[in-house]
C-alpha cells in the first residue's frame, strides 16, 4: 500500500554509502529504456538467492550511467560485505555520497524525476559529476502489489 506521503513528492537530502552486487545491461538511450532496466530487474529477481549477505533482499538498488547515446542500468541488492561474487554479477562499492532524494511510487517515476530537478534548482543544488557517483533508484517491492515506493537518488556537490 502507497503511503499518503508518496504523493506530495517529499524531497530531502540524504547521505549514504553502499555495498552493492548485482547485474547490468546496456542499451541505446532513450530508445531501449525502460525495457533494458525492466529485463535486468526481471533477470536478477530470478538470480538473487545466489547473493550471500543480504541486507533486505525485497529493496532492489538501481543505480546507473546515461548519455544521449547509451545507457548502463544495474538490479543490485545491498550487501553486508563481499564474499564470493556470483558469476555474470559484479560488486559496486560507493562511496558516502550526498543525494537528493524523493519519494514516488513505480507508477510515478517520471514525476518524480520532474519534482527532484525542479526542487534541486529551486534550492540552489547542482548535480555531481558521475565520475564521481551514480544516480540511484531504490524500488520496496511488496507481493502482489500494484503500486511500489521508489526513492529516486540524486548525487549532489555539498
Amino acid at each position: 500500500m502507497i503511503q499518503n506521503s508518496i504523493a506530495t513528492f517529499k524531497c530531502e537530502v540524504v547521505q549514504r554509502k553502499l555495498q552493492l552486487v548485482g547485474q547490468c545491461a546496456t542499451g541505446n538511450f532513450p530508445k531501449s529504456f525502460p525495457e533494458v532496466s525492466m529485463n535486468v530487474q526481471q533477470e536478477f529477481e530470478n538470480r538473487k538467492d545466489e547473493v550471500r549477505q543480504v541486507v533486505n533482499p525485497d529493496v532492489i538498488y538501481s543505480p546507473y550511467l546515461a548519455n544521449s547515446l547509451v545507457a548502463t542500468y544495474f538490479a543490485c541488492v545491498e550487501v553486508k560485505g563481499y564474499g564470493d561474487i556470483p558469476k555474470g554479477m559484479m560488486a559496486l562499492d560507493i562511496p558516502m555520497t550526498t543525494y537528493a532524494k524523493v519519494s514516488c511510487s513505480n507508477k510515478t517515476i517520471d514525476k518524480g524525476y520532474e519534482r527532484i530537478f525542479s526542487w534541486m534548482k529551486e534550492n540552489g543544488h547542482r548535480q555531481e559529476s558521475l565520475e564521481k557517483a551514480l544516480p540511484i533508484e531504490i524500488f520496496y517491492f511488496e507481493e502482489n502489489a500494484e503500486e511500489e515506493i521508489v526513492e529516486l537518488c540524486i548525487p549532489i556537490v555539498d
